[in-house]
C-alpha cells in the first residue's frame, strides 16, 4: 500500500493513498495515538464524503432518480492520487469518474492536505464544484484515537473538555438514522466523562456545538486537542462492546432524519457549492502531555 510518512519536531504521521487515510500518528515519545484498525473496526481515520452517516434506504435522490449510496459515502474506499509529497506535508486528490457518477451524479474534485508542524497535525478538505449545477455535499472527519491512550489507565480515567459550555441537547441514532427528538446532553458544563455505556446507543451527536475545540485527556500521559473550522456538527463515537478507541469527528452534515425521503440537495446539513466555486474546511490535532 502506497504511503507517506511525515516528520516534524519528533512526531510523525503516516497517510496512505487508499481513502487518503491517516493511519498513524505518533507523539514525540513515540507513542502511537491512532487506533490501529484491529478486529473491532478495520479503519483508522476515514474521510466521509459525499455524505455523513446514512441516507434512508441507502438511496440518494436527485431530480426524481435514485442512486445507491452506502453509509459515509465512497471516498473512504477510493484510491486518491498523490498531488504533492514532502517531508512535512502531502496532498491527495479525488475527482469524479464513471464509477462515482453511478452513486453520485455530480462533477467534483476533492483535495485533502496533511501538514505536520511542531506538536500538531493540520488536515484540510477542499471541495471544488467542477460541474455546471450546484453541488450538494457533506464531508466529515472520523479519526479514531486509542482509548485509553496509556494502556495501564482505565477508560474511565479519560474525559473530553470543551472550550465552551455545551448545554444544548444532543442527537442520537437508531439504525443509522437520526431520531426525531433531541435528548438531554451528557456533557456536564464543559466536561464529558467518558465510559463505554455512553455509546450503547451509537454516537453522541452535537448538532449545534458551541465550541470549535475539545481536549481528550486523563490526569497523565498524552493529551489530544481537536479544533476545527467550517464544520457544523461534532460526532463522538466508540463501537459498543468495549472497542479500545474513541472517535472525535468534526462534520459538515449528519445522518438523514428517520422520516426524510426527499431530494439530497434538500437534506439537512448538506452544503450547496455553486459551479466553479469551492469550499474549504479544516481541523487540527494538537499533541501535548499531562504530567
Amino acid at each position: 500500500m502506497e504511503q507517506v510518512t511525515l516528520h516534524a519536531d519528533g512526531i510523525s504521521a503516516t497517510v496512505v493513498g487508499q481513502g487518503a487515510e491517516l493511519v498513524s500518528l505518533r507523539d514525540g515519545d513515540g507513542t502511537e495515538l491512532l487506533w490501529q484498525a484491529g478486529p473491532a473496526w478495520r479503519r483508522h481515520s476515514p474521510v466521509l464524503f459525499p455524505i455523513v452517516g446514512r441516507l434512508k434506504g441507502d438511496q440518494l435522490r436527485h431530480r426524481g432518480q435514485t442512486y445507491p449510496m452506502t453509509q459515509h459515502g465512497f471516498a473512504r474506499d477510493r484510491r486518491f492520487a498523490w498531488a504533492e509529497k514532502g517531508p512535512t506535508s502531502c496532498t491527495l486528490v479525488l475527482s469524479d469518474d464513471a464509477e462515482t457518477r453511478t452513486h453520485y451524479p455530480f462533477a467534483f474534485r476533492i483535495a485533502i492536505g496533511y501538514e505536520l508542524k511542531p506538536r500538531q497535525l493540520g488536515v484540510t478538505f477542499e471541495i471544488t464544484n467542477t460541474g455546471d449545477e450546484p453541488l450538494p455535499a457533506s464531508i466529515g472527519a472520523h479519526p479514531a484515537f486509542n482509548w485509553p491512550l496509556l494502556p495501564e489507565l482505565p477508560k474511565e480515567a479519560y474525559q473530553l473538555t470543551f472550550a465552551k459550555d455545551e448545554a444544548a441537547p444532543v442527537r442520537r441514532l437508531k439504525d443509522g438514522l437520526l431520531l426525531p427528538n433531541p435528548l438531554p446532553t451528557p456533557v456536564e458544563g464543559k466536561t464529558l466523562p467518558l465510559s463505554e455505556k455512553l455509546f450503547v446507543d451509537d454516537a453522541v451527536i452535537l448538532d449545534k456545538p458551541a465550541s470549535t475545540s475539545v481536549r481528550y485527556t486523563a490526569e497523565r500521559g498524552p493529551a489530544i486537542e481537536m479544533s476545527w473550522q467550517g464544520f457544523n456538527e461534532l460526532g463522538i463515537w466508540s463501537k459498543p462492546g468495549g472497542a479500545p478507541f474513541l472517535c472525535i469527528e468534526p462534520w459538515h452534515g449528519i445522518a438523514s432524519p428517520a422520516d426524510f425521503d426527499a431530494e439530497f440537495a434538500d437534506k439537512p446539513g448538506v452544503m450547496l457549492i455553486e459551479p466553479g466555486a469551492r469550499r474549504v474546511l479544516s481541523y487540527r490535532i494538537g499533541l501535548s502531555r499531562e504530567l
